[in-house]
C-alpha cells in the first residue's frame, strides 16, 4: 500500500464538525461541550464582532477557565471553523419546493445573502480552500444539484455553484459594510445614502469624470432598484443562454487558466487540451476504484468477522 492509499487523517477542527472526533477524557463534561462553547462564541461575534472572540473571552462567558476549552476546542482555527459552520446552518427547504435550476440557484443566492447579513463577521474569515465541513458541503451539493439535469458537466456545475455564492457573498459584504456605518454613526440607510449623494455631487464634475456625473443627476445614488439582483439575473441569464447553445448541439466552451502565460498558450492546443481532461478523467476514475477498493475491504473485513 502505497502513501497516497493510506487513510487521511482528519484535522481536529473538521473532525468535530463532522461529529468523528474523540471526546476529552476529563473535564466538566456536564457542563461543557463543543456546542455550547461554539454557541458561546458566535453570540460573541454577533455582538462585538470576530476580534472580540478569543479563548478566554470564550470562557469567561461561559464561566469556565480557557483551558477547560482547550479540552474540547483545542486551537482557535478550530473554533473559527466552528463558529463559521454555526453561522452558516443548513440550505433552506425552500430550495426543494421551487421547481427549476435558476429559481433554486435565487432561493440559495438569497439565502446566503442572509447569512452575512446577520453574522457579517462570518466574511472577515479568510477562505482558505474547498469547504472540507457538513453544512458548506450541503450548500455545495444543493447548487449542484440545483442544476442536475441542465446538461451543464461536472466542472460548468460547480463554476455556475461558486458563481452563485460569489455574488450572495460580494452583496453581503457591500450591505455589512452599510450595516456597521448605520450602527456607528447612528443614520438610517436611507440617511447615508443621501449624504453620499451629497459627497458625490461635491467633488465630482462632468469634466474630469463626466460618465459618474450623469449617474449622480439621474438619481443613481439614491435609487431603489437592487443593483445585486440585476448582477444575479444578468449572470443566470448568461447560464441559461449557454446551456441553450448545449442543447442546440454547441460547442461547450474551453476552460480559461491564468497561472502561467506559458500555460495559457499551451491551452490554445487542442491536443494539449484532450490530453488535460484525461489526466483529470484518469485521476477522478482512480479515485472512484481506490473508494470501490475500501468499501470491498471493508465488507470483507465484515464477512471475516462474521464467520469468527
Amino acid at each position: 500500500m502505497t502513501e497516497a492509499d493510506e487513510p487521511i487523517e482528519l484535522p481536529r477542527g473538521i473532525a468535530l464538525a463532522w461529529g468523528v472526533a474523540a471526546n476529552p477524557q476529563r473535564g466538566p463534561k456536564r457542563e461543557m461541550s463543543v456546542e455550547r462553547i461554539v454557541d458561546a462564541a458566535v453570540e460573541l461575534a454577533d455582538s462585538e464582532g470576530l476580534a472580540a472572540v478569543s479563548m478566554a473571552a470564550v470562557a469567561k462567558r461561559l464561566g469556565f477557565t480557557p483551558m477547560s476549552l482547550y479540552r474540547y476546542v483545542s486551537a482557535k482555527d478550530d473554533l473559527l471553523l466552528l463558529m463559521q459552520e454555526e453561522a452558516t446552518g443548513l440550505p433552506p427547504e425552500e430550495v426543494r419546493d421551487v421547481e427549476g435550476w435558476r429559481a433554486k440557484l435565487e432561493v440559495l443566492y438569497r439565502a446566503q445573502a442572509g447569512i452575512f447579513t446577520r453574522h457579517p463577521w462570518v466574511l472577515s474569515i479568510p477562505i482558505t480552500g474547498m469547504p472540507v465541513t457538513p453544512a458548506s458541503s450541503a450548500w455545495i451539493e444543493a447548487g449542484l444539484a440545483a442544476l442536475e439535469g441542465t446538461g451543464l458537466d461536472a466542472d460548468e456545475r460547480m463554476a455556475v455553484a461558486l458563481l452563485t455564492t460569489g455574488l450572495a457573498r460580494w452583496n453581503g459584504l457591500v450591505l455589512a459594510g452599510y450595516a456597521a456605518q448605520s450602527h456607528d454613526t447612528g443614520l438610517t440607510p436611507d440617511e447615508i445614502a443621501v449624504r453620499e449623494h451629497a459627497l458625490l455631487d461635491a467633488v465630482v464634475s462632468a469634466d474630469s469624470h463626466p460618465q459618474l456625473r450623469d449617474a449622480i443627476d439621474s438619481g443613481v445614488i439614491m435609487s431603489e432598484r437592487d443593483p445585486f439582483r440585476f448582477g444575479l439575473d444578468r449572470a443566470l441569464d448568461g447560464v441559461e443562454a449557454y446551456i441553450s447553445r448545449l442543447a442546440e448541439g454547441g460547442e461547450r466552451s474551453a476552460p480559461i487558466f491564468t497561472e502561467e502565460d506559458d500555460e495559457g498558450a499551451l491551452l490554445a492546443d487542442k491536443r494539449y487540451r484532450d490530453a488535460r481532461r484525461a489526466v483529470r478523467d484518469a485521476q477522478r476514475a482512480l479515485a472512484a476504484a481506490r473508494k470501490q477498493e475500501r468499501q470491498a475491504a471493508r465488507e470483507a473485513r465484515e464477512r471475516l468477522a462474521r464467520k469468527n
